[in-house]
């Protein structure tokens, strides 16, 4: 004799996926992939996206957070700088935020040109001269047509020099290895100004162990405690001198 088999249970409903589903009440519903991420949309943001895209490995979703983070950054004493440039893709979109929110500020950018410094085996995944297919010549042509920059070519900390009495609101480090950003640290972080903000692009990839290491390393002594985004990057916020 056959087992009789049990009823099947209908599956359940989730009564708020299909109001959602149904609802026309929320705006840019199409953007909720599942969530709402509004760097995929067509706004004010895509505008300077499109000047980052051609010349930068810095994902949609990363340069969104410069692009939040730099027009509050606008409104606070200090100029802008750019550690770790490469071809000038995030730097250009910056020029083009500061032309737009506030074309007083410098936008300071520090990079060799010429590929990665030597690095530390034990630390950093990166090999001495990745990253050379770039130029100083090239990034200042390109940034320049999407706004003002200076360029400050040369190894950290020696492209500092001159720079002491620096006030800065806004930093956006992405130098992929462990010296090169503790040196950018010990110099950028006494002069940021309180309500800046410090972005670390490679924070969270593990292509880089050493910028963890290095960020957690220097913050440890700190009151401010750097914040790892989903994106892979870091955000410290400065709130006391």
């Amino acid at each position: 004799m056959r087992k009789r088999e049990k009823p099947r249970s209908a599956p359940a409903i989730d009564p708020f996926a299909e109001w959602f589903r149904t609802t026309d009440a929320i705006p840019d519903k199409e953007l909720y992939r599942p969530l709402f991420s509004p760097w995929l949309g067509t706004g004010d943001f895509a505008k300077y996206y499109a000047f980052a895209k051609p010349r930068t490995p810095v994902s949609v979703d990363r340069c969104y957070v410069l692009w939040v983070l730099l027009r509050q950054a606008a409104q606070i004493d200090g100029n802008v700088w750019e550690c770790g440039v490469y071809r000038g893709g995030t730097a250009a979109m910056m020029a083009a935020i500061l032309r737009d929110s506030n074309p007083s500020k410098s936008l300071v950018l520090f990079d060799t040109f010429e590929g990665m410094p030597q690095t530390d085996p034990a630390k950093d995944y990166h090999k001495q001269g990745e990253f050379g297919d770039t130029s100083a010549e090239a990034v200042k042509e390109y940034v320049s047509s999407h706004g003002n920059c200076e360029i400050r070519k040369g190894y950290m900390p020696d492209t500092f020099r001159g720079l002491e009495s620096s006030q800065i609101a806004f930093v956006h480090i992405d130098v992929d290895i462990h010296r090169s950003i503790l040196d950018s640290l010990q110099f950028v972080w006494p002069r940021l100004s309180v309500g800046g903000f410090i972005v670390f692009d490679d924070y969270g990839f593990p292509s880089c162990p050493g910028a963890r290491f290095a960020v957690d390393e220097f913050f440890s002594g700190e009151a401010s405690v750097p914040l790892c985004l989903h994106t892979g990057q870091a955000v410290v916020f400065k709130g006391k001198a």
